[in-house]
């Protein structure tokens, strides 16, 4: 029975519902109909799993997921978001036709000089993490630009829509200081870093995406895994070090 109440808390606490408040033991006891110890169990491997956190005299308190993303493969932050349980959305800022800027005309070549761009506000949950901002070329990804793109991982729309898969590309990484825009649009506080990520995705040997994100640096954190490690022993080396 305790393990039924926690994967219910669990989808409960990814959908938001518990954001601002977080049910006292009394009240699970009473939407459940078991006894306290049973809602205790249940709340006890929600802490061990890092999604609330129970302190004596204020109760029970959701904690904002950090997201982990390996580095050793091609990754969806849509298919991250999901992983962690948490509700997967966008909001699709602008989509249209045009010439690509000069970065993206350099990468993805001649075919950008009549592309696509795509700008997208990221969410998990009601929480925005990430701004995308992605060229594609009209005569591979025209097709996006009427497709519903306020769920799922482009790339999944791409596969779909445009018989377009992608299989591999390069990233680079930096972390830097946001400004007020960046912090208004983020919802962050001038403490918080970002990640700079610019993102070239090819399908074969053809460039088909220049990608610019911006990422929330304490929502998100990077793992690159070394021959001879294992996931269990990244996550007890991350657990020891909070």
């Amino acid at each position: 029975m305790w393990a039924q109440i926690s994967d219910d808390l669990r989808q409960r606490t990814g959908r938001g519902e518990f954001d601002s408040r977080f049910p006292t033991e009394e009240e699970l006891t009473q939407r459940y109909a078991v006894s306290r110890q049973t809602v205790r169990e249940a709340i006890r491997h929600l802490e061990a799993d890092g999604l609330v956190v129970r302190r004596r005299g204020r109760g029970t308190t959701v904690t904002r997921t950090l997201m982990e993303q390996p580095l050793n493969a091609l990754y969806s932050l849509a298919s991250t978001v999901r992983a962690q349980g948490l509700v997967e959305k966008s909001i699709v800022i602008t989509s249209r036709r045009e010439k690509a800027p000069a970065e993206a005309l350099r990468l993805l070549g001649e075919d950008a000089s009549d592309a696509i761009y795509i700008e997208r506000l990221r969410y998990a949950g009601d929480d925005p993490i990430g701004w995308d901002r992605s060229w594609l070329p009209w005569s591979r990804a025209g097709a996006l630009l009427d497709v519903d793109l306020t769920t799922g991982g482009l790339y999944e729309a791409l596969a779909k829509h445009c018989s377009v898969r992608i299989t591999g590309g390069w990233e680079k990484i930096q972390p830097i200081v946001p400004g007020p825009s960046d912090q208004l649009r983020l919802k962050i506080s001038g403490n918080v870093g970002l990640f700079s990520i610019n993102r070239l995705a090819m399908s074969g040997s053809d460039p088909i995406e220049w990608r610019r994100s911006l990422i929330r640096g304490d929502r998100y954190s990077l793992i690159a895994q070394w021959p001879g490690g294992t996931s269990a022993q990244i996550q007890n080396e991350s657990d020891s070090a909070t």
